[in-house]
């Protein structure tokens, strides 16, 4: 078999998604066959161990799972936090595969969030270079003027750290689309719909333009949206729901694999 690079083949088995397999070998915690690599390297999936910290990569035969959960307030979206913070993995009650989340969403924001251990699925809904769209709710203390609309349309600097040099420096976000769908005396509810997914980026772009965020919740993904969830409720994407996101991020239209292809299946929920 040809050797296949090494951030795929963890992506392929489910462990992660890409990106963060990337970031796994740059930190030294992947080895093939008991010696660290480093990004470019391949092995053969087959014939070589490979470990990520320590834990045997599974080269095969895993169920692939596509999910959407409506993530509450006061969960990370990581898979396990040293601060002893709730995960969003905790909601997946009855779920035995590894799954992980595909992009996050801050502790104290809400909505949907997608999951998977498709790591080629994951990597395309999150490249940058696919533009895949995400809709969110943003309720604000303050009346918005039409000048702070069209500053958040056009682009607007926001601060961002570099995961490889840990280097600050500000970016201009892309243009986007902010609507204002309801006005009261003491609060905006505005809708931003974005292609990109920078940290944070929402709440930096309201603090770019001096606005207070009170709530914050992403109601759609590449056309995939919350649909009847509540808060803490999880679900298999449909078919159609992967047909949905596969045209979104560009992707040849697969099959859906591992979830409920005909009827959506609504599970589990975080809060009674």
């Amino acid at each position: 078999m040809e050797p296949i690079r090494i951030q795929k083949i963890i992506a392929d088995s489910g462990f992660c998604s890409r990106r963060r397999a990337e970031q796994l070998i740059a930190e030294g915690e992947v080895k093939v066959n008991g010696r660290p690599v480093k990004l470019g390297d391949k092995a053969d999936p087959k014939n070589d161990i490979i470990t990520v910290s320590g834990e045997k990569i599974q080269s095969g035969g895993i169920t692939l799972r596509y999910i959407k959960l409506y993530k509450p307030r006061g969960y990370v979206t990581t898979m396990s936090d040293d601060l002893g913070r709730k995960s969003v993995i905790e909601l997946l009650k009855g779920v035995d595969e590894r799954v992980y989340p595909i992009g996050r969403l801050d502790m104290n924001s809400e909505g949907l969030l997608l999951l998977t251990n498709d790591g080629a699925f994951a990597n395309d809904i999150m490249h940058p270079r696919k533009h895949v769209t995400k809709t969110y709710r943003v309720t604000v203390a303050e009346k918005v003027s039409e000048d702070v609309i069209n500053r958040l349309m056009t682009g607007v600097p926001i601060e961002e750290t570099s995961r490889e040099t840990g280097e600050t420096a500000q970016r201009m976000t892309a243009p986007c689309t902010v609507t204002v769908i309801g006005e009261e005396p003491d609060r905006t509810v505005l809708e931003f719909v974005i292609t990109e997914g920078r940290n944070r980026q929402i709440r930096k772009m309201c603090e770019a333009v001096k606005l207070t965020v009170k709530r914050l919740r992403r109601t759609n993904v590449g056309g995939v949206k919350l649909g009847m969830l509540r808060p803490g409720e999880f679900a298999e994407l449909t078919k159609l729901e992967m047909q949905t996101l596969r045209s979104a991020a560009g992707s040849p239209q697969k099959p859906a694999r591992g979830g409920n292809n005909d009827q959506q299946k609504k599970r589990g929920s975080g809060r009674k």
